[in-house]
């Protein structure tokens, strides 16, 4: 093991951009009434990708699937209204709780994990 940073994997990185999304998913519900306001998320998983160490996958045979490309680099997206005000707001509300409340569950989830692995090294650093 290279680090203690490789030991946490990929909980690091999802808590800070799960972190992230939830500011944004918040700022959306705070301007659910602002005229004009464009509501914004991220593509949790191209951020993902984005932050993780990237390297082609050899195949063995040639009808495996070879590694798809990330294009998207997981930027800030503006979110596309199933039903538009009438002010230009792009915001549904119902849509952004839901997003909201999936996202806190998605964090609390990553939360868990990572304690756990941290858990396990405090157990080996004390010898249990």
């Amino acid at each position: 093991m290279n680090s203690i940073r490789d030991h946490f994997g990929i909980h690091d990185d999802a808590l800070t951009l799960r972190s992230k999304r939830n500011n944004i998913l918040a700022s959306n519900i705070a301007n659910a009434a602002t005229p004009h306001f464009k509501a914004r998320d991220v593509d949790f998983e191209a951020s993902l990708a984005a932050v993780m160490p990237s390297g082609l996958i050899s195949t063995s045979n040639n009808r495996h699937i070879a590694q798809a490309g990330n294009s998207t680099g997981g930027g800030l997206l503006y979110r596309t209204p199933i039903n538009p005000s009438l002010d230009g707001n792009t915001v549904e509300l119902a849509v952004e709780q839901m997003e909201f409340s999936e996202n806190v569950v998605r964090y609390q989830s990553s939360l868990t994990l990572l304690n756990r692995k941290i858990s396990g090294l405090m157990s080996a650093i004390k010898g249990e």
